[in-house]
């Protein structure tokens, strides 16, 4: 497909999303060309110019959460379950838009047409918890020690919330919030990457027919712009909690820019995460996820594979396994049907993964499968792998590099793999493929993995949303989607009723 053709093709879906403009900033008061610099989006494929979007200025910005805060005072006083009807609306318009959008996630990104019907698809399912969620937002009944009173436990509305979002799922992690903030109360102004802009515009079209059918304009809210308006965010004290989904070093700045004004942050941050192969793993299962845990969206999920542990008696058949399967994977333009990878975000990409590999052989790996960047336009590579040595004296496996490569350790017990799984800062994913009931228990236990996820025979990467997601130490905590997560998005209030006659104090306290 020639470039200018790349150009027509996102034109093309945007008018089938019903797109007239692409201004980036929507606000209480409608869409508004923005007064800051012009982002443009480049097509990772053939690295084209496939758009441009206007950013927010401060007097946008400053506009937006004026018309969210003013949204705000009526919304938290909407009964939930209304609240609940606008994310059904939304819910079904993404529905009736899955094809187009999940194209133009395809188009902008480069994960490929599976996996981008799939994060729609997501943001669909989301709508559908959510709207369930607007009938459950419970609290609790306690048994008080006074006579005649009644203590309880209720939540209510957070506030505008801000919410970061990266590159890599460019529309479903803000639908984990927006979804579930609209439903306990709270509106959200929306920060997306600057490398899919096309993107948030697109899902904000439909956010604004949603929110006009239900006179709800001003709880779906889009502020596009760079790591200035991201920082603005972060020190706005008006938004009590931040959502911030990144690097690990740009999720410390915001975590202490907004701990700093004693607000919320919810961070998911990087991800290292590991698979261990026992020795009575069915190698088959093993093979599948790790391929696509590693492979899939050319490396560049929180989630994907890096590093695997396997059994002296298994690494060997595995690591050919391994290869072989790599050799059927067909890469290029990610709308193309059969590709199963597409290119890396950017020249940026390309630039981490060729330092990471030389860091890897100069700490004693071995490439034993790919390493090369592709001769042809766009941001392409091979994914890798690199079998290494022992974890504690190869540091680049400590770190997250944003490609497919896949680091490739022997353990000799699952002991052993245990240790070196739980050696690296980062901890979101984890997985561990063994018929033995024993050691999956022994791995789902408090003395296994130390992720915030953790899975039996099956990969690290594609959580449902039916689960919270998150994970712990560097990856930052935050929990989103599924469970109880929704509690981020509201305040605990502690109330006591005193339905008698006397005024007993607590602890027997006697005060005449």
């Amino acid at each position: 497909m020639a470039i200018d053709g790349r150009a027509a093709k996102a034109q093309e879906i945007l008018a089938r999303l019903g797109v007239e403009r692409t201004d980036g900033v929507y606000g209480a008061d409608g869409w508004r060309a923005g007064g800051g610099a012009t982002q443009t989006s480049i097509d990772p494929t053939e690295g084209a110019t496939l758009g441009q979007v206007s950013a927010a200025s401060p007097e946008d910005y400053e506009a937006v959460v004026a018309g969210a805060r003013a949204r705000f005072a009526e919304w938290r006083m909407r009964p939930a379950p209304k609240r609940g009807e606008l994310v059904r609306t939304l819910g079904e318009l993404l529905r009736a838009h899955k094809e187009p959008l999940g194209e133009l996630v395809s188009l902008e990104m480069g994960k490929i047409r599976s996996e981008g019907l799939g994060e729609v698809q997501e943001m669909i399912d989301i709508c559908e918890l959510a709207v369930g969620l607007s009938r459950q937002l419970f609290g609790l009944t306690i048994a008080s020690e006074r006579p005649r009173h009644r203590m309880m436990e209720q939540w209510h509305p957070l506030g505008p919330i801000g919410c970061i979002t990266a590159f890599n799922f460019p529309v479903a992690v803000w639908s984990w919030n927006a979804a579930i903030a609209a439903v306990c109360g709270d509106p959200t102004i929306w920060k997306p990457s600057p490398r899919t802009p096309l993107c948030s515009v697109a899902v904000q079209h439909l956010c604004a027919q949603a929110m006009a059918e239900h006179d709800a304009q001003g709880v779906f809210n889009l502020t596009c712009g760079g790591a200035e308006l991201g920082a603005r965010i972060a020190a706005d004290g008006r938004l009590p909690l931040v959502s911030f989904t990144g690097s690990i070093p740009v999720g410390k700045e915001v975590a202490a820019t907004v701990g700093a004004r004693l607000g919320r942050s919810l961070l998911e941050l990087g991800g290292n995460n590991a698979i261990v192969v026992l020795e009575d793993a069915d190698l088959d299962l093993a093979t599948r996820a790790i391929t696509f845990g590693a492979v899939g969206t050319a490396g560049q999920r929180c989630t994907s594979t890096r590093r695997v542990f396997a059994h002296p008696r298994v690494i060997g058949e595995l690591l050919d396994r391994l290869t072989r399967a790599y050799d059927t994977v067909r890469i290029g333009d990610p709308l193309e049907d059969g590709v199963l990878m597409g290119p890396l975000s950017s020249e940026a990409s390309i630039g981490a993964y060729e330092r990471a590999l030389e860091a890897a052989r100069a700490q004693g790996g071995e490439v034993v499968r790919g390493g090369r960047r592709l001769d042809r336009p766009g941001f392409f590579v091979e994914p890798t792998i690199v079998r290494a040595p022992a974890q504690a004296s190869f540091p680049i496996a400590h770190e997250e590099t944003f490609a497919p490569i896949l680091y490739v350790f022997e353990a000799a017990s699952l002991d052993d793999a245990i240790e070196a799984h739980n050696a690296v800062p980062q901890g979101l994913s984890s997985a561990i493929f063994t018929e033995s009931m024993r050691s999956a228990e022994r791995f789902l236990s408090p003395m296994g993995s130390d992720c915030g996820i953790a899975n039996v025979n099956i990969g690290t990467s594609g959580a449902e949303i039916g689960g919270a997601f998150g994970g712990e130490k560097e990856t930052g905590g935050g929990r989103e989607s599924g469970s109880d997560a929704w509690k981020a998005y509201m305040r605990r209030q502690t109330c006591t009723v005193n339905w008698g006659g006397e005024l007993p104090l607590a602890q027997g306290v006697e005060f005449v």
